[in-house]
């Protein structure tokens, strides 16, 4: 737990409508021939290597905190997930509780102060439980406006066709970014439709191999992000998550799922632009 830092930089500078200058046609006109593709090897960004990416520890992580240069493109593989009607009352219960205990928590992908919301119900409902989450697929990373065509094009003849299945998150879990900066709430996949999410992040690997881009951790944890907080609060917040779900399971030693969903496609984000990548096969 799509390893995330919850406050995104902002993606407005890297707009689609950043296009390389076109050099002024030539006064005189000569025949042209159809050049062939070029190697992969050219693909490669020139300031691959100058970035940091923070993650959750053991995580691919959806936010960049590389700064935007002029031409370069986040690049974000992701299923996109929502919340299921039934569910979203019991996760607002445990959302309620933990963050009357951790009042610093925020929400995911913003700076709002998660109490506050949980005093309102249609607002909680409305900023935080109606939205889309993401189980990223690899990285967030910048890519070259020349690489974006063969990206969006490999990523869809791996992953044209895949079959629907069912995405159990089925535990409550909390995560760390690696440099100890942020921690986050968040419901992790340990069971069910685990297999086929490894397998698409093994394909999109090839893809940012191909690409020399970094690829997705050896064991990943698949997850979505529900609130976060500033500095290594892992331990503390665990603690409180662990206690308030014991209290409503009574002492049930065996965590309950907290919801399961459908998969639903796979997206890819490069910049402002979105590309969907695969088509459902339901059987």
């Amino acid at each position: 737990m799509e390893a995330l830092i919850a406050s995104y930089p902002d993606d407005s500078s890297d707009s689609d409508s950043d296009t390389s200058q076109q050099p002024p046609p030539s006064a005189v006109e000569t025949k042209t021939l159809a050049l062939p593709p070029p190697p992969i090897s050219l693909l490669t960004p020139p300031n691959s290597t100058g970035f940091v990416d923070h993650l959750e520890t053991g995580q691919p992580g959806r936010v960049r905190s590389f700064p935007h240069v002029q031409g370069n493109y986040a690049l974000h593989v992701y299923i996109p997930v929502y919340i299921p009607p039934q569910a979203k009352k019991e996760v607002a219960i445990l959302l309620k509780k933990v963050s009357s205990l951790v009042t610093d928590l925020r929400v995911v992908d913003a700076d709002i102060p998660l109490n506050d919301l949980c005093r309102d119900d249609k607002k909680l409902e409305q900023v935080v439980l109606g939205k889309e989450f993401h189980i990223s697929l690899g990285r967030t990373v910048p890519i070259r406006v020349h690489q974006i065509d063969s990206v969006v094009t490999m990523l869809r003849q791996k992953l044209q066709s895949q079959k629907r299945y069912w995405i159990d998150f089925s535990k409550w879990e909390v995560f760390v970014n690696d440099d100890q900066t942020r921690s986050f709430l968040s419901i992790e996949v340990v069971n069910g439709g685990l297999d086929e999410i490894v397998k698409q992040i093994r394909y999109v690997n090839e893809v940012y191999r191909l690409h020399n881009l970094p690829e997705f951790y050896k064991d990943p944890r698949p997850h979505i992000s529900l609130a976060w907080a500033l500095g290594d609060i892992g331990d503390s917040l665990k603690r409180v998550v662990e206690e308030e779900l014991q209290k409503s399971s009574k002492g049930a030693s065996v965590q309950k799922r907290v919801f399961a969903c459908k998969f639903s496609g796979i997206e890819c984000k490069i910049g402002q632009k979105l590309h969907k990548i695969c088509k459902i096969i339901d059987e």
